[in-house]
């Protein structure tokens, strides 16, 4: 498949002509040719709630159902052609990048030759990925549809998902414009932090190192002082690449170990205090699944979650929910999920009558939670409102949005508005 590069006139807004229809059977294999692009897809049929739908939807996008995609930060929008003559205008939004996480993004990029190299050859390296939260997980894809079918997804936004892989697939850089920038943007920031950096590294002497006479080393009578120990480093230091070898451990999953392991000893060795120390196996499995950049992006990925969860007598979808709730309050935000509990007068007690006053007033309290058939407010010991929603009337409760400390803006921030 090759899918014709958009216009660059506009770097923020790219429009891709209709993909021709993909030649070949549709069944179980992936999609996708890339492992983002199959992470693309995963993240919506992780969420799925009718898998009929996600095998009409795929049937829909490999027969070329699906027309012009147009690509802008946050939002993919195409017009899916059904049933009907007249085609369903469809979209399927996702949470844009803010300027800390796009930081840390550029500096990971920056910081490795080889990931740019990989991103101007069209590839995207797994550790660039990790480095924020750039690949969808499950849920974070909202999918909308001018059609009548109230699914989730229906079988015209999962075609626009299914089609805009094999967009992913040719190009990793439509990935970065969903969450907020350019190509152009991207590569002009990393020319700048590159020529920044190379600046500074012929300008910057390494600083003297103390030694120790090798006579008074060898000496019985060592001398009374010992060198000082070497400095702390600022942060913790890259783990090697691993290559991928037949019938070795998957690399990612080497890679992660690593990194865990390098981030804990550097923080023991700068406070004293293991940083993970206190939780639980459970609690320290959903810590590192949200670490990763999600489930679904590859075998060993999927595999992650699977163990993860089986090792600590959880369901892979017990552990998508727990990992949504620790990306959106920390240990804190998955008490709130696992924990009903009564909170005392105070708080709790005027959040309703600040919802009706902010014409929000269908919610009813149980316990320390406010809810109405999709939405749900619920009150954490740490003080802070945080937002849940569901399907309609069915009980099946998944975190969204930023906690707060005033249930309006809890809502407000819910809702996206």
């Amino acid at each position: 498949m090759s899918a014709p590069r958009a216009s660059r006139h506009d770097d923020r807004r790219r429009t891709f002509p209709a993909v021709a229809p993909r030649p070949g059977p549709t069944g179980d294999a992936d999609f996708a040719t890339s492992w983002w692009g199959n992470a693309w897809v995963e993240s919506m049929e992780d969420s799925a709630l009718d898998p009929a739908r996600l095998g009409r939807g795929r049937a829909y996008a490999a027969g070329g159902h699906v027309d012009a995609i147009t690509v802008t930060p946050g939002r993919v929008m195409a017009y899916v052609h059904g049933s009907r003559p007249r085609p369903y205008r469809t979209e399927i939004r996702l949470r844009t990048l803010g300027d800390g996480d796009w930081e840390d993004l550029l500096d990971a990029a920056a910081a490795r030759p080889d990931h740019i190299a990989a991103l101007l050859d069209k590839e995207m390296p797994h550790a660039l990925a990790a480095s924020a939260d750039l690949l969808p997980t499950a849920g974070d894809l909202t999918p909308d549809c001018s059609c009548p079918d109230d699914g989730y997804p229906c079988k015209h936004a999962a075609a626009l998902c299914y089609q805009t892989a094999r967009l992913l697939d040719e190009d990793p850089f439509v990935l970065f414009l969903m969450r907020g920038r350019g190509e152009h943007e991207i590569l002009a920031d990393l020319t700048r932090r590159n020529a920044t950096r190379s600046a500074a590294e012929r300008t910057t002497a390494a600083p003297p190192m103390p030694t120790v006479d090798a006579a008074t080393a060898v000496t019985s009578h060592p001398p009374r002082t010992l060198p000082p120990p070497f400095p702390l480093p600022a942060n913790p230091g890259r783990p090697p690449v691993y290559p991928h070898t037949p019938g070795a451990p998957d690399p990612l999953a080497l890679d992660l170990l690593a990194t865990e392991a390098a981030a804990r000893a550097h923080t023991f060795l700068a406070t004293g205090i293991d940083p993970v120390a206190g939780l639980t196996p459970w609690q320290d499995a959903v810590r590192l699944a949200a670490a990763h950049p999600g489930s679904g992006l590859t075998a060993s990925t999927r595999a992650l979650y699977r163990d993860l969860s089986a090792g600590t007598d959880h369901s892979p979808t017990d552990l998508a929910r727990a990992v949504a709730a620790w990306r959106q309050g920390g240990l804190a935000g998955l008490a709130v999920l696992e924990e009903a509990w009564d909170p005392p007068a105070g708080p709790f007690d005027r959040a309703r009558p600040a919802l009706v006053a902010a014409d929000f007033p269908h919610f009813r309290p149980w316990r320390n939670r406010l809810s109405e058939p999709s939405l749900q407010l619920r009150f954490g010991r740490d003080g802070l409102w945080y937002g849940y929603e569901s399907d309609r009337d069915r009980e099946d409760w998944w975190p969204r949005g930023t906690p707060d400390t005033d249930p309006v803006g809890a809502l407000t921030a819910l809702l996206g508005r």
